[in-house]
């Protein structure tokens, strides 16, 4: 079951779109030290107290109002996006009408003063480790004996991921536009979101071409175990020897993931739980392995075209296009790519994300129409379809 929010972590203007920005204060206060807050403690003088709290209560009016006003227009988001979802249950025409066609209320008075005080209660917040390559290839060896089998060279995984892509029916422009825009255009089958031009610290499980994370990859265990298995069996025929004797084992491996992603229900948050456990970081291993991760990364984009399909849209999907069900999930894509080309103009990207996430999300704010967000997605892919990776993988095809 495709996660219906934008997901977290793709590398380049992804990245963007989804970068989380703490509240300024929030971040302030997590991050004092503790001999810094007693210093302040010590300082508080009863003047500046009552300055902090006077000033305390003029923000909190203010924003107040201001979460009254922004909570009726993120509730009218919310009810809209229902009615379009019946609509579409009942096969309705959608309209104008059914969006909110405003764009939402930015808050713009004071900011919440800091607390001379401490504050009891409020603990730094701890930041859960993100796993990087060499903790997912040590889970795969802890939880399943199994080292996933390397590419020789960067040349070696695009030529088997355009082989699997092409014959899955995705287009050489689909696939390294998609790949231009969520590497940057140089990114190699093992890059990490924040790992990559120039970044030193991972900032999601976000991995390879199509920058699945955790959740993804045991999502597409769980949902195309079947099709997966077919694959490596289908394989492991033209093989003799040592090589299937090592594709053997590789399928026994995955069949053992494909049971332990379907032992949860078909939820994205059921899968996100594997996601976050040691065999959970096995499975996604399995994007680095020259068999399997092509296979992965391939059903991550026709698993969306596969959907447009069902739901009656035949025409084929721009890159752009597609790259809004990879990032949104496919029934909030889809709502974009159906829309004719005069609502887009219209519609606020807004509609299509919850509060917390349109407000975190500052390339969503800037180009804050469906169109403009497809016009950045475009540009982004042209410029980057040029660089070094992009035109080894359009080599590849």
């Amino acid at each position: 079951m495709r996660h219906p929010l934008i997901r977290i972590g793709s590398a380049c203007l992804a990245l963007a779109l989804l970068s989380a920005v703490p509240q300024a204060g929030a971040m302030e206060a997590a991050t004092l030290p503790a001999s810094s807050a007693n210093a302040m403690a010590q300082a508080a003088s009863p003047q500046a107290i009552a300055e902090y709290r006077r000033k305390l209560a003029e923000y909190q009016e203010v924003r107040g109002a201001f979460d009254q006003q922004a909570g009726a227009y993120w509730d009218a988001i919310s009810d809209k996006r229902r009615g379009r979802n019946a609509k579409r249950r009942d096969h309705q025409p959608i309209d104008a009408d059914d969006y909110v066609l405003t764009q939402p209320p930015v808050y713009t008075g004071p900011k919440r003063p800091i607390n001379p005080e401490p504050e009891p209660g409020h603990p730094p917040r701890e930041h859960k480790a993100i796993p990087v390559v060499a903790d997912l290839l040590q889970a795969a060896a802890q939880q399943f004996q199994f080292k996933p089998q390397l590419p020789a060279s960067e040349m070696e995984f695009k030529r088997a991921y355009a082989r699997v892509a092409a014959a899955a029916g995705l287009t050489r422009e689909q696939a390294v536009r998609v790949y231009a825009f969520e590497t940057g255009g140089t990114g190699n089958y093992d890059v990490q979101s924040g790992i990559e031009h120039g970044g030193t610290r991972a900032i999601s499980t976000a991995i390879g071409y199509n920058q699945l994370l955790t959740t993804n990859s045991v999502e597409l265990v769980a949902e195309q175990g079947t099709e997966l298995v077919r694959a490596l069996t289908a394989k492991a025929e033209q093989l003799s020897g040592a090589p299937r004797k090592a594709m053997d084992y590789k399928l026994s491996v995955l069949k053992r993931m494909v049971a332990m992603a379907r032992s949860v229900p078909d939820e994205w948050s059921a899968h996100g739980k594997i996601a976050d456990t040691q065999a959970g970081w096995a499975i996604h291993a399995m994007v680095l392995d020259i068999d399997v991760g092509p296979l992965l990364q391939t059903h991550k984009l026709l698993t969306s075209v596969i959907f447009a399909r069902t739901k009656g849209y035949n025409r084929p999907l721009t890159a752009a296009e597609l790259e809004m069900m990879n990032l949104t999930g496919d029934g909030t894509g889809l709502d974009m790519v159906t829309m004719p080309q005069a609502l887009r103009e219209q519609v606020p990207t807004s509609n299509f994300f919850q509060r917390n996430g349109y407000e975190r999300n500052p390339v969503a704010i800037r180009h804050n129409t469906v169109a403009k967000l497809l016009a950045v997605t475009d540009s982004r892919m042209d410029s980057n379809s040029n660089l070094p990776g992009a035109r080894d993988l359009a080599a590849a095809f």
